[in-house]
């Protein structure tokens, strides 16, 4: 079988030629997007900001800032370095340890600026120079990890870590650059070392390329309608969007649908056009799979490659072992054994679930078998059937300001901080609203930035960030600036935007992440807010959601958004008896991109070579039943191939039984804003970040291991 980790001789030599020149350029202050030299003295990166609560000064930052700021950042970390690494004095965990979490400070800044530009509204010149700085950003962290000299001092410390009378927290710290250090290779011979560095820099090229091709499939695709009888089913307020997609691409009078969850999904949902539905679905499912430019199925053999190459090199049987020897599953088989867990009653419930969408398709007179393009158009008519439930009779009472300030109440209920707007903050998109985030008593917290609408500029989903992470300085905490990022419809007309109910319970789970990088309190920024493991770090998101969904809050924030009437309490029990609704469909989906995800990444070499023989051998392999697709596929699976989630996409679910267990401590007390429980979930989980081992936080909060009983009784498998 031919080994695909290899290109020939002359193409690896053209490629690391060309990443040597890229560093000179950069280094030399040359700008090799624009052709430019870029003085840092006019770069409002390297300038102190002089702003309120020392935000980036977005208006003043453009793009060609962003290589020579990332030039001086490179300059001085490596200086940092340098100083540590050439310290004549025996090594201390203060001159070590301490000094390298310090290092980076700017490299730090420069990022989270940049990461918020290439994420929520990227461009060509920006996606280059993303391409170019991921190479630069790899070879720099394999300079500091894989230096002998370096790691030599480092091991000194950790060798004495028993009569150093460290606190936990430095404890901590020692142990994750010790471990930091050998799991990235600092153990290995020099020739084993040089090929790290070149399968590392290949990766990270690999991953924006990936990540790009996503971003332009989701923006290529256009489903352009042109008759009215093509809208058949489809409520008001999204033909009202389509035609709005229609006049901003300068086709008035006709209707537009993208591959964007915002328009896909409720296009499915309500499209009463079976050939339409099916169109998009497969348009949908292919992405990254259609054999041009923007194809991805080579690149993921080649990231899966390079990954299971890389674990081997540092001594584990494949990239699962490697990931998950630093997560709290610990292992492969862990995982797999808690997805069965799960797995066989959500795919008998979600059986069930066919046989009554199926019955429906009959008694309509059908004559067709249910596909996987017909299942949410026929389980919202089931919905309507079972529970009279419509999302456009629910959508008016959550305006999307509301159920923001319904995320906010709970936060105040809980922890007793406040929210408060600032329009005289800079911000990096005119929609982006900002808020200062203060304690009961008035004392800053920190700054959130809201991004709420999907952009062709913009990746897809919603996620949350940390423009610059918490730490202390010579004693002072130094406030977080945190992000919160979704993909909704915007505002059409004088109509504001209207949100369905999964999209409710997403602003509340992307405000509890925001909440855990807000409220963290570390002395260290590395192990600050959500610099956990990847099956620790959806708990604070998740748990989140169950507010979302009392009675006691809805009320608070579901009002009608013309007549500010609360939602009334017969849709209340609607929404509370349709919260086991098509569980069995969700669960599934969700499971089979975990299998998919984990068998991916249990691969050693030689790896496959065809990824949709492989892909289908993984869900074959489950038995996934064919009405229901995976959540992901390969090509557009950005969590596993661009993101941070390899073998780590049954996090959410592993989650679920932290969220599940953890709310659970509130319902025992009769009270989902018990203060005594507020207050322990706050200093034990979101304020400690990675400062102890997480699951000895996790039993100081809950006083227990969690049990997944808790989960599948939420999700209605057990009584």
């Amino acid at each position: 079988m031919k080994n695909i980790n290899f290109k020939p001789i002359q193409y690896r030599l053209v490629f690391y030629v060309g990443i040597i020149l890229t560093v000179f350029v950069i280094l030399s202050g040359s700008n090799p997007v624009t052709g430019q030299s870029n003085p840092t003295e006019d770069n409002p990166l390297l300038k102190p900001y002089n702003t309120p609560f020392n935000v980036p000064p977005f208006e003043k930052i453009k793009d060609e800032h962003f290589l020579p700021a990332f030039k001086e950042a490179f300059l001085q970390q490596k200086k940092e370095v340098d100083a540590i690494v050439d310290n004549p004095e025996t090594p201390t965990f203060a001159n070590t340890i301490e000094a390298l979490n310090s290092k980076g400070k700017l490299m730090n800044e420069v990022y989270g600026v940049f990461n918020v530009y290439v994420s929520s509204n990227t461009n060509e010149q920006l996606q280059k120079i993303n391409a170019e700085v991921s190479q630069m950003r790899s070879m720099e962290e394999d300079s500091i990890v894989l230096n002998e000299k370096l790691f030599r001092k480092v091991k000194a410390v950790y060798d004495m870590k028993n009569s150093l009378k460290l606190s936990e927290e430095q404890q901590r710290l020692l142990e994750h650059f010790y471990k930091d250090f050998t799991r990235k290779g600092a153990n290995l011979d020099p020739a084993s070392k040089e090929r790290l560095k070149q399968i590392n820099v290949e990766l990270a090229s690999l991953s924006v390329k990936y990540d790009n091709n996503v971003l332009k499939e989701n923006n290529t695709f256009k489903m352009v309608l042109h008759k009215k009888e093509d809208l058949e089913g489809l409520p008001e307020s999204l033909v009202g969007q389509a035609a709005a997609a229609a006049k901003r691409l300068n086709m008035d009078g006709k209707w537009v649908f993208t591959l964007h969850r915002p328009s896909i999904f409720p296009f499915l949902q309500y499209s009463a056009r079976r050939d339409l539905r099916e169109k998009i679905f497969k348009a949908y499912i292919n992405k990254g799979n259609n054999g041009d430019d923007a194809d991805n199925k080579a690149i993921v053999l080649k990231i899966v490659s390079l990954k299971a190459e890389r674990a081997k090199l540092l001594g584990y049987e494949n990239h699962a072992a490697y990931t998950l020897d630093n997560n709290m599953a610990k292992n492969a088989s862990n995982v797999y054994n808690f997805l069965g867990k799960l797995w066989t009653p959500a795919r008998e419930t979600a059986k069930n679930e066919v046989k009554e969408l199926q019955s429906m398709i009959d008694k309509e007179g059908g004559k067709f078998k249910l596909e996987p393009w017909d299942w949410w158009y026929y389980a919202e008519k089931l919905k309507k059937a079972k529970f009279s439930m419509d999302d456009e009779i629910i959508k008016p009472y959550f305006k999307l300001e509301n159920v923001r300030d319904g995320a906010f109440y709970v936060a105040n209920k809980l922890y007793g901080i406040k929210l408060v707007e600032r329009k005289d903050i800079t911000k990096y998109q005119p929609d982006v609203q900002v808020f200062e985030v203060l304690e009961a008593d008035g004392r800053h917290i920190g700054i959130m930035y809201m991004d709420f609408f999907v952009k062709p500029s913009k990746r897809s989903g919603a996620w949350a960030g940390a423009i610059r992470k918490e730490y202390y300085e010579n004693g002072k905490r130094v406030p977080p600036i945190v992000t919160n990022n979704h993909n909704l419809n915007p505002p059409v007309g004088d109509k504001p935007a209207l949100l369905n109910f999964d999209e409710v319970k997403t602003i509340f789970h992307e405000f509890g992440h925001g909440l855990h990088n807000l409220l963290s309190n570390c002395n260290y920024w590395i192990l600050s807010g959500s610099a956990v493991s990847r099956d620790f770090v959806e708990l604070p998101s998740q748990i989140m959601e169950n507010w979302a969904t009392e009675p006691e809050v809805l009320k608070v924030y579901a009002k009608h958004y013309k007549t500010g009437e609360v939602i009334p309490k017969e849709l209340l029990e609607k929404i509370k008896s349709a919260e086991l609704f098509n569980i069995g469909f969700d669960t599934v989906e969700v499971l089979a991109a975990s299998y998919l995800d984990m068998d991916w990444h249990c691969v050693s070499q030689p790896v496959p070579t065809d990824v949709e023989k492989f892909e289908k051998a993984s869900l074959t392999r489950i038995n996934l039943i064919p009405e229901i697709e995976s959540r992901y596929r390969s090509t557009y699976f950005t969590h596993i191939f661009s993101g941070g989630y390899a073998a780590g996409y049954y996090s959410y679910l592993w989650a679920e039984v932290l969220d599940a267990d953890a709310y659970a401590a509130f319902k025992e007390k009769n009270n989902i804003f018990d203060q005594d429980t507020a207050k322990s979930f706050r200093t034990n989980i979101l304020e400690k970040g990675y400062s102890a081992d997480l699951m000895t936080l996790y039993r100081r909060f809950r006083g227990t291991d969690p049990g997944i009983e808790p989960l599948l009784k939420r999700k209605g498998f057990i009584k």
